[in-house]
């Protein structure tokens, strides 16, 4: 088995051209690869210029790229990299909790690279008094129930758990909380579904609700409203086993992360929709694009309020959205959203705009406190038994 040095950037370099920026440039090349080799795409890797303005921007969270490269090597690059981590810390709320995104290059799947990331992203993670890790896993698809596929405890998504990354979180302790559903939409769509599912939408809806959008900054009568959208779209959203606490967003939180996206080149496209009575904000969902790659586009948020539902909002905004993107990004291809499988109102909608599956990520977490070491070890000890017989003797 090679061996591998973790390398662990905090700071921001000087610009994408500064000698220090090269962990950067290799992370973009193994997501790139990685991306490619699992999808036939690119759309979802990592852009060197989105990492710089994550590394610049922390006010509300602590974040941390982490490389690895081959031991052997004294002066390493770009080219040396080998696998890519990125650990996002909460600083205002959810303080016991990190976020740990991994990649490695197809070529070293297997040679350890991501244990050596986990080790040092634990470790980052645990000096700063996190006890709960969540990772992700991907796959292409979603297999049929057998050996070695498991269901998540939802009751809803199931992971195929004897491939090499599940088996390594397996063993480090990590649980499957939920499944995701990945869905690519391909634009365009038409104009006259588009038009249909707007009209039944609104007329659900009612007098009482109108839509307004824009581009890139929220004007200020309403980023106030947004803000409550946000925060409660961390409780609202299902999140299953996952230990996560409300997120609170105000008015300067929107600000800068309008800010930290427009510095990585990436614009968005919000449609709200307005409760006129009250003049607040029921609905919202946004899309957010890079804009040197006009092809991609990503789905982001999209929350009705739980007062607010059972009225089409969320099919009104996305409709609306989806025809609002074509004036905005006419050159875009496919649009990219992740769902959580149990949520089957925001799924039907997408099914019914044309998004189909592309795969299922499973979410999982590891508990770390004495007090959950139980509760942890137990749920990993059932899904390790259950994948059967398939998952025997398959590790790095």
């Amino acid at each position: 088995m090679p061996s591998w040095t973790v390398h662990h950037i905090s700071k921001a370099p000087a610009g994408l051209d500064a000698p220090d920026a090269w962990p950067l440039h290799g992370a973009q090349r193994v997501t790139m690869a990685r991306e490619l080799a699992l999808w036939g795409y690119a759309d979802l890797c990592y852009p060197a210029p989105y990492l710089l303005a994550d590394l610049k921007a922390q006010p509300y969270s602590l974040r941390r790229v982490l490389v690895a490269v081959p031991s052997d090597v004294t002066d390493p690059g770009a080219d040396d990299v080998v696998g890519f981590a990125k650990v996002t810390l909460p600083l205002k709320d959810n303080l016991h909790f990190a976020d740990i995104e991994l990649a490695v290059h197809p070529d070293h799947e297997t040679d350890g690279v991501d244990e050596a990331l986990l080790d040092g992203a634990e470790r980052f993670a645990a000096e700063h008094g996190r006890t709960s890790f969540l990772t992700w896993s991907d796959q292409v698809g979603e297999p049929d129930p057998g050996p070695g596929v498991v269901e998540a405890p939802t009751g809803s998504g199931r992971i195929r758990v004897d491939a090499h990354l599940p088996q390594v979180l397996l063993r480090r302790g990590y649980v499957l909380e939920q499944a995701e559903r990945y869905s690519v939409l391909q634009l365009p769509v038409e104009e006259a579904l588009l038009a249909e599912h707007h009209a039944r939408a609104a007329e659900k809806a009612g007098p009482d609700y109108r839509l307004v959008s824009w581009t890139d900054r929220s004007p200020d009568e309403w980023v106030d409203q947004v803000a409550v959208l946000e925060t409660r779209m961390s409780t609202d959203a299902p999140t299953a086993g996952l230990d996560l606490d409300e997120a609170h967003w105000d008015a300067e939180r929107i600000r800068t992360w309008e800010r930290q996206l427009a510095d990585s080149r990436h614009g968005y496209l919000l449609t709200a929709a307005e409760h006129v009575p009250t003049h607040t904000l029921a609905a919202f969902t946004v899309l957010r694009y890079p804009l040197d790659h006009p092809w991609i586009v990503y789905q982001d948020d999209t929350l009705v309020l739980r007062e607010h539902r059972g009225l089409r909002l969320g099919m009104l905004v996305k409709a609306e959205n989806l025809r609002r993107l074509r004036e905005v990004r006419p050159g875009a291809v496919r649009v990219h959203t992740w769902n959580a499988q149990e949520n089957s109102y925001m799924l039907d909608i997408n099914v019914a705009l044309g998004f189909r599956l592309a795969g299922v990520p499973g979410a999982w977490q590891k508990r770390t406190a004495a007090a959950d070491a139980e509760q942890t070890a137990a749920p990993a000890a059932e899904q390790a038994a259950e994948a059967g017989s398939a998952t025997a003797g398959v590790g790095a």
